[in-house]
């Protein structure tokens, strides 16, 4: 039995990561530029902006929203660190996990607190 958290960490992050990635990029950003603000290596943005990793999934439109959300805000400079940049990848994953976009996940959905 896989946790759904080890799902998170081998298909999704990476997913969101490329499509960061790919959005930093289109707005000018270099690799280098991209991989500092995502703090990962630049050989990482390489390889999910030429999809050799995280290509496997298809976002649904609120994740999507939420990771172009992010991706803006990043450029405005409204995200400085991973301490800002942590919270909101938790929020897109789990959105994720409550909309059923990965196969399995659906099933592990976290109650939302009322």
């Amino acid at each position: 039995m896989k946790f759904p958290c080890e799902l998170i960490v081998w298909d999704v992050l990476p997913s969101i990561r490329s499509e960061l990635a790919k959005k930093l990029s289109k707005s000018g950003l270099s690799q280098k530029e991209v991989s500092e603000r995502l703090e990962i290596t630049q050989a990482a943005v390489s390889q999910y902006i030429n999809k050799k990793r995280g290509y496997g999934i298809e976002f649904k439109q609120d994740a999507m929203r939420a990771i172009e959300d992010l991706a803006d805000d990043m450029m405005a400079g409204r995200i400085k660190d991973g301490v800002d940049l942590i919270p909101r990848i938790c929020e897109i994953c789990m959105k994720i996990r409550e909309d059923g976009t990965v196969c399995g996940l659906e099933k592990y959905v976290v109650a939302k607190k009322r």
